[in-house]
């Protein structure tokens, strides 16, 4: 019997990250073992210990130390939603502050297969450097939805793009 593929989520601190729960649990639906990976910004936000109950993994937030197992299986998939301002930047200049930066940097460069749906409020997104930046990360393989994708107040249709973005994708 073949195991369920592992999906990396990783949350960043905009508003639609309230309702992470509810990706999740179309991600669970969908077949999908779900691994989550929540920036230190966005944790307090979360009740992390629901979503451990409901994933059954570890919602990481800190590294690791050395010597320690790793918590997660191999990631088949990495999902970013949402993503800020702030970790696009770093992550396209490749800083590795936080283990949610270090986990898209990590599976970028093993060549993972990356959704990334950013949330940014429009004055950051007009800002000048953060087209490039966008850029950088789809050259490198990225799929960088476009516009502000994930809408915090439509509870139907909230997760809609990351679903259908997925399903797309779905290994075989």
């Amino acid at each position: 019997m073949m195991e369920h593929p592992v999906l990396y989520l990783v949350v960043c601190a905009a508003g639609p990250a309230e309702y992470i729960d509810e990706l999740v649990d179309v991600l669970i639906a969908d077949g999908w073992r779900v691994c989550m990976i929540v920036s230190p910004t966005a944790a307090p936000w979360l009740d992390r210990e629901a979503l451990q109950d409901k994933t059954g993994y570890l919602v990481r937030v800190e590294w690791r130390m050395p010597g320690d197992p790793e918590p997660h299986p191999p990631a088949d998939v990495v999902v970013a939603a949402p993503l800020t301002f702030n970790t696009v930047t770093k992550w396209a200049l490749g800083i590795n502050d936080t283990l949610a930066l270090g986990v898209l940097n990590e599976s970028l460069g093993a060549g993972l297969p990356i959704l990334a749906f950013p949330h940014v409020k429009a004055e950051l997104d007009a800002h000048p450097a953060y087209a490039g930046h966008l850029a950088v990360l789809r050259a490198a393989g990225v799929v960088v939805a476009k516009g502000k994708v994930l809408n915090p107040t439509d509870e139907k249709d909230r997760w809609a793009m990351v679903i259908e973005a997925l399903r797309l994708l779905r290994p075989a």
